[in-house]
């Protein structure tokens, strides 16, 4: 009987905040016991901001043991077991288990109302636990550093040599930049091509979005989950226009939780606008610089962590881009797709070709991140999912 090999593109996990001291360099230790209780407090506000404390403490309720696998090795094998995911990419985590890392350092990497020193430390004790944490299951385990980028180039680009070092797989850089330079600027060609040079894979996540516009007016909440993905995915045609990918064509950025459904009319855009036409003709030349359409920089550099992929997405996976989706479970995040993670793959896949799926599910992600499927192979035979669930 036949199992898919799964890859979820899309996990979290995150130390739970008091014992990020431990991984601190020592002289940051003592500023952190002062703005501990109040990351904490603040962390509070943000979950009923939200509106997903009351939904959250619900959730967990008889759920706290295997939640807990946002930070227990033991734990988080046995949920990933039960949802047959043989490997996972992994975030950090942050308002959901209440575990963010330190000053700021979690997946938003805000720039305003941060000392950027200190954003760094936390960024790398983070980083720090996530390599002892993927190397107690480095077969499975695929980290991703936390790197804040905007501030300092020469430190971005030791911190990705010290994450390729040390086995982790790519990076996370921050999805808006604020009063900072933006990513066409020629300032991060070192870190494009320290990434480029180490195969390192360059991830934006969504959740950042300029929350300081909402206010606590009704409708904040719909207007963010509105734009937050246009946030996510704007620095996308920063590293297109600016000719990033042209220059360093083995360049990997995949996009993580921002859906995949604007995909399609988005490159058709950026192509209509690349392509010689009437409405381009007065902006001067803005494309020789390019010798690729945005479409084809976008098949050949860019992947999308699809979290919980929704059947419509499924349904749209040739305009998308086949080639360019990796399924994900959003583990251990309300919205993603545990405990029911079987069920909604079904849900999601019934009828898919066995090639395509395969792909999406997990053949994708082992090509980008380098999962060793040997090493996998018994650990699929007998946890992944049966191909005849999706094929009745």
């Amino acid at each position: 009987m036949g199992r898919y090999l799964v890859i979820s593109s899309d996990c979290h996990a995150g130390l739970r905040p008091e014992r990020y001291r431990d991984y601190l360099d020592p002289k940051y230790r003592d500023v952190f016991d002062v703005a501990l209780p109040i990351q904490i407090q603040e962390t509070e506000a943000a979950a009923k901001k939200f509106l997903v404390a009351d939904i959250n403490a619900e959730w967990r309720k008889g759920r706290e043991q295997p939640l807990s696998g946002a930070w227990d090795h033991d734990e988080r094998v046995k949920v990933l077991d039960g949802d047959g995911i043989a490997g996972e990419v992994i975030f950090p985590d942050g308002i959901t288990e209440m575990n963010m890392p330190p000053f700021g350092a979690g997946l938003s990497l805000p720039t305003e109302n941060v000392d950027p020193e200190l954003q760094w430390a936390g960024a790398r004790a983070h980083n720090r636990w996530l390599v002892e944490f993927c190397q107690m299951a480095p077969e499975r385990r695929a980290g991703v550093a936390i790197t804040p980028v905007l501030w300092d180039t020469d430190t971005a680009v030791q911190e990705i040599h010290w994450a390729k070092k040390h086995g982790l797989a790519g990076i996370l850089i921050p999805s808006r930049w604020g009063k900072l330079d933006a990513y066409h600027h020629p300032k991060y060609e070192p870190i494009w091509a320290a990434c480029e040079e180490l195969g390192m894979v360059v991830h934006l996540h969504s959740g950042s979005a300029p929350m300081e516009d909402y206010g606590d007016h009704q409708g904040m909440m719909g207007i963010y989950i509105t734009e937050v993905v246009w946030w996510s995915v704007r620095p996308l045609w920063f590293l297109i226009w600016g000719g990033v990918f042209e220059r360093h064509p083995g360049l990997k950025l995949a996009i993580t939780e921002s859906t995949a459904i604007w995909v399609p009319e988005a490159l058709q855009l950026m192509d209509q606008r690349y392509s010689e036409s009437h409405y381009s003709a007065k902006l001067g030349d803005f494309r020789s610089h390019l010798s690729l359409k945005p479409s084809e920089y976008f098949r050949r550099n860019v992947f999308l962590g699809a979290s919980c992929m929704p059947r419509r997405e499924v349904e749209l996976r040739h305009e998308i881009g086949l080639a360019n989706i990796m399924w994900g479970s959003d583990y251990p995040h309300p919205e993603g797709s545990w405990p029911y993670t079987r069920s909604q793959m079904v849900e999601s896949f019934r009828g898919v070709p066995k090639d395509e799926l395969a792909a999406m599910l997990g053949g994708t992600a082992v090509a980008l991140y380098g999962f060793d499927t040997e090493k996998l192979a018994p650990l699929v035979a007998r946890i992944g999912p049966e191909e005849s669930a999706f094929h009745a």
